[in-house]
């Protein structure tokens, strides 16, 4: 795979972690990329400066020691507003600004953001034209495949981009009506990709080093970005990464690094957020990493109640002690574990 190059960066590889609001904050996106994705991409602030007092957008407006290159996802449906946002978070430390036109989240359509603006082409040229005439970095684009079945223009909106001077273009594979079921569609991220010459970078679904291969290879893609699959396995983008490069999988995380990599986390969440929010947050994060693990569903259900910090780190870390004595017992009796 050739490398990927947005405006003067050469990413690491072309493995991507998709902006999810909520999920990829500064301590998620930090080991994600340390784990091996190529670029991280922050949460999605909203252009409406007037906001950006809350606790919850100055937090996600903090890029100091972030992952290069910097890139923070911007929404909203005004061109003029969306230009300031992008000012002000170059001006914080934005690298590469990056448009949403792909959440469906009910409460950003509804302020005609995100994926609802592609049912406005012209809106949508106005937008693009006034951000990337706003700043002096790369400006990237986030869409669907259109607004549903029938009006699927992310052929359109892509060379609409391409000509407004957008420098990457990701496309996630479902339309603004089919939110995150069903099948993605590869398909139009094909045609998308043939049409424009900027990089495009397929989304959704991606949730193994195979598939990883496959929809590469089915769109014809620069790259990829990876949202959900990533969360409880954020060692995702080095097994993509390595199946990428020599056809071979690596072996699963031991157990012991599962609990190194939890615990960093907790920390960096707990020192993030401080204690009361750090606690709050925590729970989701630990909840992604142990759904699928044995024992996973009850310890949830008493993690949950935990209220402080070193409880949660002491909670976690009894639960690995706990792992590793039965799988030393299994073993004994010469069971698999």
């Amino acid at each position: 795979m050739s490398a990927v190059r947005i405006g003067p960066y050469t990413l690491n590889n072309n493995l991507i972690l998709a902006p999810m609001a909520g999920v990829t904050d500064q301590p998620f996106r930090t080991l994600c990329q340390r784990l091996g994705a190529g670029m991280v991409v922050s949460e999605m602030v909203t252009s409406d400066m007037s906001l950006w007092n809350s606790r919850k957008s100055r937090l996600r407006r903090i890029h100091e020691g972030d992952p290069e290159p910097r890139s923070v996802q911007i929404a909203g449906g005004d061109a003029q507003m969306l230009a300031a946002a992008a000012r002000a978070n170059v001006e914080a430390g934005a690298q590469i600004i990056d448009i949403n036109m792909g959440c469906p989240a009910k409460k950003v359509c509804n302020k005609a953001a995100g994926s609802a603006l592609l049912r406005d082409e012209a809106l949508v040229r106005d937008i693009l034209h006034a951000v990337v005439g706003a700043v002096d970095v790369p400006v990237t684009l986030k869409i669907r495949t259109g607004w549903d079945r029938a009006n699927k223009n992310g052929l359109n909106v892509a060379k609409i981009a391409e000509q407004a001077g957008i420098q990457a273009l990701a496309v996630h594979g479902r339309t603004r009506a089919d939110l995150y079921t069903g099948e993605a569609e590869y398909d139009t991220i094909a045609a998308i990709a043939q049409a424009v010459s900027i990089p495009v970078f397929a989304n959704g679904d991606i949730t193994s080093p195979e598939k990883a291969r496959d929809v590469l290879q089915a769109t014809g893609a620069s790259g990829l970005l990876i949202g959900r699959a990533a969360q409880g396995r954020p060692w995702i983008f080095r097994e993509i990464a390595h199946y990428l490069e020599t056809g071979e999988h690596l072996p699963a995380p031991a157990l012991d690094e599962v609990e190194r990599i939890l615990l960093e986390h907790l920390a960096a969440l707990h020192a993030f957020y401080g204690e009361v929010m750090g606690v709050r947050i925590a729970r989701k994060h630990v909840g992604w990493y142990l759904a699928t693990r044995p024992g996973g569903k009850e310890f949830r259900a008493r993690f949950n109640a935990l209220q402080d910090t070193q409880a949660q780190r002491d909670d976690v870390a009894a639960y690995f002690q706990a792992r590793r004595e039965h799988l030393e017992t299994e073993d004994g009796r010469g069971v698999a574990a």
